[in-house]
């Protein structure tokens, strides 16, 4: 594993220009609004950075998850956030792996191109939260369909997709002999099921990111978009949670490089008592030591890409990546945030708006507490705690 200070720098450089054109005024006025980063979203299709992961056979440029790693990273560090977008480059694995010939030759082009957007996940349920074998979400098979019932939260970008990944329970739980079996995985169509079963509800939240709750009645999805088999679908989802991890991790990495950089230069640019702020050990300490943690959690994400990419197992180093990461952020942007001082609130310094984007990574796609589980049984081997 080579640990290069710039890798991918060509990457790097382009993803930085598309970033420059979306500054901070562009995310404030979308913050305001509660709006999603159209614009931007189509700014990063159109050169093709959403499809890095598609194989060049169906129009995407196939490179390793390193690549898609590195973009996030940017687009994080540059001021922005990928939460718009970020989900097409981890659920693709799914239909990537376990979707059939048929099934990646219809939809990997038209979404490699831009024609169609695969962003929402449904997956989290109001009653079952990080419990996902206890969804209430239901797939009954009639005939040449199934009709879905039941209710989702949390889903992001669900009004600004055109397809979905849905879990959803075929077989009761009472009748399965594992309860990860009974769940499978479709590919719902979501412009024909808004006017046929399917509701979308957008949900207020403390950050922008377009999440909504959505709701099924006997919503009918053909039997021909269940992705892999039935009632296999947990190990499908489970299978592409590590590159999630990763990618997350990355996104966090890419802010603690921006809070850091912002808290420096405001640290030696602001002047109080006839000296820099920065040259106060009471300022100076915090940034440094974010800037410490935030490298050393740097270590572990490259070792988990470089795992993933060569593919080996990297469950344990893709869920440390994340937690140490999300925390290694949300230490920078504290001290970003407490050197700004009073400006740290303005929303015209962005560090509000990042502050309050950071913290999310430490609660979901998966919170801290379950990746010390994580680690607790399958690293060390202690008893299951939950």
């Amino acid at each position: 594993m080579e640990l290069n200070e710039r890798d991918y720098p060509e990457l790097r450089d382009a993803v930085s220009r598309v970033c420059d054109r979306f500054g901070g005024p562009y995310w404030q006025d979308l913050d305001a609004r509660e709006a999603y980063p159209t614009e931007f979203v189509k700014a990063l299709t159109d050169d093709g950075y959403l499809a890095v992961l598609i194989p060049e056979e169906y129009g995407g440029a196939g490179l390793p998850l390193r690549a898609a790693a590195v973009i996030l990273e940017e687009i994080h560090a540059s001021g922005g956030n990928a939460g718009a977008c970020h989900a097409q480059m981890y659920t693709m694995g799914t239909l990537l792996r376990h979707g059939s010939l048929a099934q990646r030759a219809e939809y990997l082009p038209r979404i490699a191109s831009g024609e169609l957007r695969l962003q929402a996940f449904g997956v989290t349920e109001p009653t079952s939260g990080s419990d996902t074998t206890k969804l209430r979400t239901t797939a009954v098979r009639d005939g040449a369909e199934f009709v879905v019932n039941g209710q989702k939260v949390w889903t992001s970008r669900a009004l600004h997709s055109d397809l979905m990944l849905l879990l959803a329970r075929t077989t009761p739980v009472d009748q399965v002999r594992r309860k990860t079996d009974g769940l499978s995985v479709f590919l719902v169509d979501m412009r024909a099921a808004r006017s046929h079963g399917l509701e979308i509800r957008p949900l207020r939240a403390m950050v922008n990111h377009n999440t909504t709750e959505v709701f099924f009645h006997d919503m009918r999805v053909p039997a021909a978009n269940l992705i892999g088999e039935v009632d296999k679908g947990f190990k499908y989802i489970l299978d592409g949670m590590n590159a999630e991890r990763i990618l997350i991790a990355s996104e966090s990495f890419g802010d603690g490089r921006w809070f850091i950089d912002k808290a420096s230069r405001y640290a030696k640019e602001r002047q109080v008592f006839g000296r820099p702020i920065g040259q106060n050990q009471g300022v100076q300490f915090p940034i440094a030591r974010a800037h410490v943690q935030l490298r050393g959690a740097e270590l572990m994400l490259r070792k988990a890409c470089a795992l993933f990419d060569e593919g080996k197992q990297c469950g344990p180093e893709a869920n440390m990546a994340k937690l140490l990461n999300s925390e290694a952020a949300w230490m920078a942007g504290e001290a970003c945030l407490q050197t700004h001082g009073g400006f740290g609130f303005a929303v015209e310094y962005d560090v509000e708006r990042k502050w309050r984007e950071t913290r999310l990574y430490q609660i979901a796609p998966i919170s801290t507490n379950l990746i010390l589980a994580y680690v607790g049984e399958h690293v060390l081997g202690m008893p299951r705690s939950y």
